[in-house]
C-alpha cells in the first residue's frame, strides 16, 4: 500500500504555492476511523467551500487519547490511504496532538471547517484563521451514522 500521507514540511511548501496562485485552501480534521457515508458527505461539503481540501488526520496515538484504548479500529496508514483516494480530498497530513492547533497555526487555511456538533466559538484554530482574514464554518451532518454506531451494530449483530 502506497504511503498516502504528505510530509508536513512538503505541505507547508505546497501551501505557499497555493497562496501565490490564489487558491482557496480549506482545512478540516478528524479521526475518520471506519470511514462511512457521513464522513464522505462532510468532506464533499468541505471541499465545496474552496479549491483545495487538506485533511488533518489524528494519529493512532492521538485517537487513543481522545477515544480510548480500543480505538482506532483502522490504522492511521489505512485511514490516510482511504481519505487520500477520495476525489474531494487533496492532501492528508497526520497530527499527533489531541487537537490540530499547531497544524492550523502553520497552514493558516482560508476556510476552517468542523462538524455541526461544534459551535463556531469552540473550533480550535478559529483565532488564527479569523485573524488572517479567513472564515470558520461548521457543516451539519446529514446522516446520523457514526463510527461508534457502526461498532455497536457489529457487536450487537455478532455477539448473539
Amino acid at each position: 500500500m502506497k504511503n498516502a500521507l504528505i510530509n508536513f514540511d512538503k505541505l507547508i511548501e505546497i501551501r505557499k504555492q497555493l497562496k501565490q496562485n490564489n487558491k482557496k485552501v480549506v482545512f478540516t480534521n478528524g479521526c475518520f476511523d471506519i470511514l462511512h457515508a457521513g464522513h464522505v458527505d462532510y468532506l464533499i461539503k468541505a471541499k465545496e467551500c474552496g479549491d483545495i481540501l487538506i485533511v488533518g488526520l489524528n494519529s493512532d496515538r492521538s485517537v487513543r487519547e481522545i477515544k480510548g484504548e480500543k480505538r482506532p479500529i483502522v490504522t492511521q496508514e489505512e485511514r490516510a490511504f482511504i481519505l487520500n483516494n477520495l476525489k474531494c480530498v487533496d492532501y492528508v497530513v497526520l497530527f499527533d496532538d489531541p487537537t490540530p492547533k499547531e497544524l492550523i497555526d502553520k497552514i493558516i487555511p482560508d476556510v476552517l471547517i468542523k462538524g455541526g456538533d461544534w459551535a463556531i466559538e469552540n473550533i480550535v484554530g478559529r483565532d488564527v484563521v479569523e485573524a488572517n482574514g479567513g472564515e470558520v464554518k461548521n457543516i451539519q451532518f446529514v446522516t446520523s451514522q457514526s463510527t461508534t454506531n457502526i461498532i455497536k451494530k457489529v457487536l450487537d449483530t455478532y455477539n448473539e
